[in-house]
């Protein structure tokens, strides 16, 4: 046998390592999915000395289709200015675990969307959440609702869907 093909023999475990760890990566990554109802929302106002805020905040909700936990996530951008220039630009943002919807592992789908935040025109008074998760390998779904009532947690109230023949 040639050195080249001991060399390469030699390093036949080393590839298969790799193969499965990208393999293992990749399932991995599809486990984890973002919403597609993102959300902006912007405002403006004006301070003493002819200051202007702007601010905008967004979310989303990241989801694990194995486990059913997710994630809500927000992004905040504020900016402070005068007529001539940016005088302060802030920024956070952070992801906070909200929960599990269902008690196994399985493979979901996953939606979520909210209502808008409490201003004078907004009929739900705080808002609330609306989490849609539906078992992608038999016909399973619950719906939920996450209402922040202002005193202690969130509620969050989840219904086990029946489905009428």
């Amino acid at each position: 046998m040639t050195e080249f093909r001991k060399s390469i023999l030699a390093l036949l475990p080393l590839f298969a390592l790799t193969a499965f760890s990208t393999i293992t990566a990749a399932s991995a990554a599809e486990e984890i999915k973002l919403s597609n109802n993102q959300r902006i929302a912007c405002g403006r106002g004006l301070n003493a000395g002819k200051l202007q805020n702007i601010t905008c905040k967004s979310y989303a909700y990241i989801f694990n289709t194995k486990t059913s936990e997710f994630y809500r996530c927000q992004v905040n951008v504020g900016v402070t200015r005068d007529n001539k220039e940016v005088l302060k630009v802030d920024t956070d943002g952070s992801c906070k675990l909200k929960g599990r919807i269902f008690p196994s592992d399985s493979n979901y789908a996953f939606d979520a969307t909210e209502t808008e935040p409490p201003n004078t025109n907004s009929f739900f008074g705080s808002g609330g959440t609306a989490i849609w998760v539906a078992d992608s390998t038999k016909l399973v779904a619950k719906g939920c609702i996450i209402l922040g009532v202002g005193v202690g947690p969130d509620v969050m109230k989840c219904v086990d869907m029946t489905f009428d023949k």
